[in-house]
Order: structure tokens, then C-alpha cells, then sequence
């Protein structure tokens, strides 16, 4: 499946279909990014239950504390 990650053309494996998923395979924890799928924010209650699709354009915005 061929889907957008942050402008990016990136081509998964089809066993990789959840939001939470593709995070989990960037190592990026939950409660320390923003999704946006298909321009539209998704919350984070939904990362586990929504399944990617083909041409899916995602926008992952990571925060990174610091002083």
C-alpha cells in the first residue's frame, strides 16, 4: 500500500494498517505526537481503530521538550 507520511511517498506492508501501527514502526510515542489524516486532525482515542488506506496523505507532528 502506498500511502503521504509528511510529504513523503512511503510504501508499507499491508499488515501495517492502523495509525497506531505506523507510529509504533517509527518509534514515535502516542501522547507526544499529533496525526493528521486526510487534513483532518485525528484524535488520538482513534490512532488504534483507524485503518489506512491507499493514497493516504498523513501529517505526524512529533513535540520535543526542552530548556
Amino acid at each position: 500500500m502506498n500511502i503521504i507520511v509528511n510529504g513523503q511517498s512511503m510504501n508499507i506492508e499491508d499488515d501495517l494498517n492502523h495509525v497506531d501501527q505506523l507510529l509504533q514502526s517509527f518509534n514515535l510515542q502516542v501522547k507526544t505526537v499529533v496525526v493528521e489524516l486526510n487534513r483532518q486532525i485525528l484524535m488520538r482515542e482513534h490512532h488504534a481503530s483507524t485503518v489506512l488506506r491507499d493514497g493516504d496523505r498523513i501529517e505526524i507532528v512529533h513535540f520535543v521538550g526542552g530548556g
